[in-house]
């Protein structure tokens, strides 16, 4: 039994992930108004019948597909550096620069999976999950800053925290650059400037120690 059902799940997964992949192309180069079950069948090479057997919707597959990116894109891994960081300044820099190498990789799907999740409850509470994941990580790398002593008066944890999280805007990156055609280079640099100006407290946090 087990070597007859391995195959199959590994046939499945190559599915999923053609799929998926799929689903990617069609958005970011068609737009998510051209994406359908039927598109994707075909961009993929499979049947619709293939498609309904791992999504059952449109919602569900940007949905699958933003998580998918977690990894097919390192964001996993990038945002270990952060938390990987000798102490909460570098952190701050790292999460900018973090921000600026993951989320220009991720614009069209999130932009996608934002559209979704205001029609489809399913697609609304994998986002929420995900807007709560990034203001965790904004309370964790405020709650360090905090604790070596460098948030700056009169920001608290929580509103610090807040604020970072706004600043972490996908409309904040569409305009710096796609709108002004910054590079990503620039942006993380301008946004560790942004960051430290803000939150950090003493002189030298701010320039950078």
């Amino acid at each position: 039994m087990r070597s007859i059902q391995e195959p199959q799940n590994v046939r499945s997964r190559g599915t999923r992930d053609a799929l998926l992949n799929a689903t990617r192309q069609i958005i970011e180069e068609d737009g998510y108004d051209k994406l359908t079950m039927a598109t994707v069948a075909a961009r993929a090479g499979v049947t619709r019948r293939a498609v309904y057997l791992h999504f059952t919707s449109r919602a569900e597959l940007v949905s699958a597909l933003y998580e998918y990116l977690g990894d097919a894109e390192g964001l996993r891994v990038s945002l270990s550096r952060v938390w990987r960081s000798p102490d909460a300044l570098a952190a701050l820099d790292e999460w900018a620069h973090h921000i600026a190498r993951t989320h220009p990789r991720i614009l069209a799907v999130a932009r996608a999976h934002d559209r979704f999740r205001r029609t489809d409850p399913d697609a609304g509470k994998y986002w929420q999950q995900v807007m709560d994941g990034w203001l965790k990580g904004c309370r964790r790398l405020m709650s360090w800053l905090d604790d070596e002593g460098h948030l700056a008066s009169p920001w608290t944890v929580n509103t610090a925290a807040d604020m970072m999280y706004g600043l972490m805007s996908f409309d904040l990156l569409e305009r710096m650059c796609e709108d002004r055609r910054w590079s990503r280079k620039r942006y993380g640099e301008s946004l560790a400037l942004l960051f430290r100006a803000t939150f950090a407290g003493g002189p030298e946090d701010v320039a950078g120690g």
